[in-house]
């Protein structure tokens, strides 16, 4: 923790945010990710409030998800990364295993589920369950699987179920009716660990095994309308033979046809290697932010849900 951290929480678990209620595969990934008896979870009503939370101080770090295999990016995590950029830093990473369910609040035949409520990335990643086996249900967003879980359990209607995990039905009182519902069974989720961007501290969580640096930043600039623009930027890393492992590009939300640009890349940004292509990619951007350095979780390191 950091000087400014009040005396009272300085001998204290670090206080870590995630994607609430109770019973969400954040909170998996967290409680997985960390060191034990290092950490006091406290749930949040959104990855927005999260991060708010972080950067106002109440929380010492914070686990959201950003990827997943099947479904891809998670954009509100990319598009606070990018506002944030200097008031939070990525410190770390987890993959997790994820395995969906179909919860609702008593016994009931397949046929007779009306609406299924669940967090808004999941049904893409239960596309073939929900076509063969609940062709005819309504697909309504949730805050979260556990929010979908326990407003199901609560509300009592059996024509109604939620995708969720088998933990949140435990924790709210749910009726597991149908497991493993998910398309793939490698499917996983990348979680970013969050810090203050103060930085200093070490982060409460288990070294990745595998060992090795990346960096992940986002960067945009007026030049991007001119052809090779895109090219000339990477082109910094690839002349030092610096690997980019994932890019992407969101809309900026100042204007239509306005981008910027995520990537991912190995190595640790204060390699001079990777310093030197940041300042080279800094001549042709109007703005280059790196969002934080940290150690790759590699795929054998995938977390299964307990």
């Amino acid at each position: 923790m950091s000087s400014s951290t009040p005396p009272e929480r300085r001998h204290a678990r670090a206080r870590v945010g995630y994607l609430g209620p109770e019973g969400t595969f954040s909170e998996e990934a967290l409680l997985a990710s960390a060191l034990a008896g290092a950490v006091t979870a406290v749930p949040q009503a959104s990855i927005y409030e999260t991060v708010s939370e972080l950067r106002e101080g109440r929380l010492d770090w914070a686990v959201v998800p950003v990827e997943n295999s099947l479904d891809g990016s998670v954009t509100v995590t990319l598009d606070l990364l990018a506002e944030e950029a200097g008031q939070v830093r990525i410190v770390g990473e987890a993959l997790l295993a994820v395995r969906h369910s179909l919860i609702g609040c008593a016994e009931v035949e397949l046929p007779d589920i009306t609406t299924v409520l669940t967090h808004p990335q999941v049904p893409g990643q239960c596309a073939r369950f929900l076509r063969g086996e609940l062709p005819g249900a309504r697909v309504l967003p949730a805050a979260s699987t556990a929010e979908a879980v326990r407003t199901v359990v609560a509300e009592g209607h059996r024509e109604q179920a939620a995708l969720g995990t088998a933990l949140a039905a435990e924790i709210y009182g749910g009726v597991l009716l149908r497991d493993g519902v998910q398309d793939r069974d490698d499917n996983q989720t990348r979680f970013l660990w969050l810090g203050p961007g103060a930085g200093g501290s070490q982060a409460p969580m288990l070294e990745a095994r595998e060992g090795r640096w990346k960096t992940s930043l986002v960067f945009w600039g007026s030049g991007a309308g001119r052809p090779g623009w895109l090219v000339r930027c990477l082109d910094e890393f690839a002349r030092r033979d610096i690997n980019l492992t994932k890019i992407e590009s969101r809309p900026r939300r100042d204007r239509l046809g306005s981008y910027m640009f995520f990537a991912d890349l190995t190595g640790d940004a204060r390699d001079a290697r990777v310093g030197e292509a940041v300042d080279g990619m800094a001549a042709l951007c109007e703005e280059v932010r790196v969002l934080g350095s940290y150690r790759e979780a590699a795929a054998r390191d995938a977390m299964a849900p307990a």
